[in-house]
């Protein structure tokens, strides 16, 4: 009998290994739980007050770099959520979109501060110097590069196009790719609100 304990040590290991694995939600968006980036940010919103990602803890908190100036990603992303939002109903108070500028040179805040509202009201521009940025979009593992314009002021900014999603713990859990359908966000952020 004991020459059988370390094989039954090991199927019952086994056992708890498969059943913990089938109480992990499932979610439509990338699950990125457990990455070692994108742990934090220190920037400052539209409305000119610092900002960390402890401000929102309790939340489900999303996160997109783009610009305003950007032609078709950044619109139809923030559309995306505010539709999200819309779907989630009355818990949508619980979630907050975050929108961080790579485009720090023409993104002032009273810029954000017009440009977020007319997506959702309670939709947060954040901002910072270019340095700041750019070390931020290494941490984050997102790429943004200018393209030069017909004039100095017109240039655009190619750049990743997910959105982050943390849980109401402040850990990053969720990449969703552009072009998401809104149910499918809204169902993974409803996952995250149950504590999933």
């Amino acid at each position: 009998m004991r020459r059988f304990l370390p094989l039954y040590a090991l199927l019952t290991a086994l056992v708890l290994a498969a059943c913990s694995q089938g109480n992990a939600p499932r979610f439509n968006a990338t699950d990125i739980t457990g990455v070692d980036y994108g742990k934090n940010f220190a920037l400052t919103d539209h409305n000119g007050q610092p900002r960390t990602l402890a401000d929102f803890r309790g939340k489900v908190v999303t996160l997109f770099f783009g610009y305003t100036q950007c032609p078709d990603v950044c619109p139809t992303s923030l559309a995306m959520m505010a539709e999200t939002l819309r779907q989630i109903g009355p818990d949508a108070g619980r979630v907050q979109v975050l929108f961080v500028s790579v485009d720090p040179e023409r993104d002032t805040p009273e810029l954000l501060r017009n440009y977020l509202p007319a997506f959702n009201p309670g939709f947060l521009g954040l901002h910072g110097d270019a340095a700041t940025i750019a070390a931020l979009a290494r941490d984050f593992k997102v790429f943004y590069q200018k393209q030069a314009g017909a004039s100095a002021s017109t240039y655009t900014i190619d750049h990743s196009a997910g959105t982050y999603v943390f849980d109401p713990e402040g850990r990053l859990r969720l990449y969703v790719r552009h072009g998401e359908e809104p149910a499918k966000v809204a169902g993974d952020i409803r996952v995250l609100l149950k504590g999933g």
